[in-house]
């Protein structure tokens, strides 16, 4: 099989970060694992996250994401959610990290 790397962080700046549980990048191919031991939360949730951690590795490496095919799984207790976002899910979350760390940017600058 292929290696994953384990405990990645995914950083754009210091306001937009991550650390995922397992991340790997081969043959196109963007995947994301997160292990959810606890038992709240819906696992919608945990995919949504997953895709701001895709978002970040697009926008951290320069990669396009209509250009690779991306993998989002959830292990959860005794299920698995994989999901496969497009780019069209990825991309305005990519917008809305660059737009907003913009603004915290320019705030920072103007309070400094």
């Amino acid at each position: 099989g292929y290696r994953m790397s384990t405990e990645v962080v995914l950083y754009y700046s210091d306001y937009f970060f991550g650390t995922a549980d397992a991340i790997s990048f081969r043959n196109g191919t963007l995947r994301i694992h997160d292990l959810k031991t606890g038992k709240v939360g819906k696992i919608e949730s945990h995919l949504e996250q997953l895709e701001i951690y895709a978002a970040l590795f697009c926008l951290e490496y320069k990669v396009k994401p209509g250009e690779i095919d991306i993998e989002l799984r959830v292990y959860k207790t005794d299920e698995v959610v994989c999901h496969n976002p497009t780019a069209e899910d990825i991309l305005p979350i990519m917008d809305k990290i660059v737009h907003l760390n913009k603004i915290l940017e320019k705030n920072d600058y103007e309070e400094a």
